[in-house]
């Protein structure tokens, strides 16, 4: 299955309007509606997701229905960064048992002038190869400077390349690579919170057994040095024990 998710989290700060700029009209359509009939549209995909930022998700399920966005099947809060945004669809598919080679495809919903063959090869890529990213030749000039009058070196434009989406990964190592990022990032923050507290890793570990949450010392300690994955049940009991919220465990 080829899975689409759309990064629609943004506030558009740059754009100086009062309403995200994912959602202001063009040719009286919110410019997500047009990302999105761009996927819809598309005969290699066969759900979106959308990433969406907070108080807007029933603006988008509205909108979906009303253009006739039907692969459309899950909306979900994102995240503050545009990294986060697409942790949080990931660790969302995990939780519907998104399948290991399932392709995911990773769009920005501000950008609705999708060319159909451009998807088409990206999905075909990462079917191939693993993973995929759209790239374009980049044109300018690039130098290395010494300090602010003086440059050393330059890099040959012909080397480089200006990195966009679509990208499209499969599933196992999206997700794979997200948990190792995150987790170790989190379970620092679990330590530092634990030691603050001064509870033990026993003591904690004892407190999540209690609630039926099959975590050992040995775990815990793995947990806190990001070497054992944690799933979002277990992130929810160590909100609960540690007294704190979300964002005290995911703003790392």
């Amino acid at each position: 299955m080829n899975r689409a998710i759309i990064i629609a989290g943004g506030v558009g700060k740059r754009m100086n309007q009062e309403i995200p700029k994912q959602f202001i009209n063009v040719y009286d359509k919110p410019v997500i509606m047009y990302t999105l009939q761009g996927f819809q549209e598309h005969p290699q995909i066969d759900e979106i997701g959308v990433v969406c930022i907070e108080g807007w998700e029933d603006v988008v399920w509205a909108y979906a229905k009303q253009y006739g966005i039907d692969k459309l099947k899950w909306i979900i809060k994102g995240g503050n960064t545009a990294q986060e945004s697409i942790r949080n669809g990931v660790y969302y598919l995990e939780s519907i048992g998104c399948d290991k080679d399932d392709i995911v495809v990773i769009h920005d919903g501000i950008r609705p002038l999708i060319e159909p063959s451009v998807l088409s090869d990206v999905i075909n890529k990462c079917s191939q190869y693993g993973n995929a990213v759209t790239s374009m030749p980049y044109n300018e000039q690039i130098f290395v400077i010494d300090d602010d009058i003086s440059t050393v070196s330059y890099i040959p434009r012909e080397t480089l390349r200006r990195v966009s989406t679509p990208q499209a990964y499969r599933f196992n190592l999206l997700n794979e690579k997200y948990h190792e990022a995150y987790e170790k990032k989190i379970g620092n923050k679990i330590r530092s919170i634990r030691e603050k507290r001064k509870i033990t890793q026993e003591e904690l570990s004892a407190k999540l057994q209690v609630r039926g949450c099959d975590i050992t010392r040995s775990a815990l300690a793995k947990i806190e040095v990001g070497q054992r994955h944690i799933y979002p049940d277990e992130i929810r009991h160590f909100k609960e024990i540690l007294n704190v919220e979300y964002d005290d465990l995911f703003n790392v």
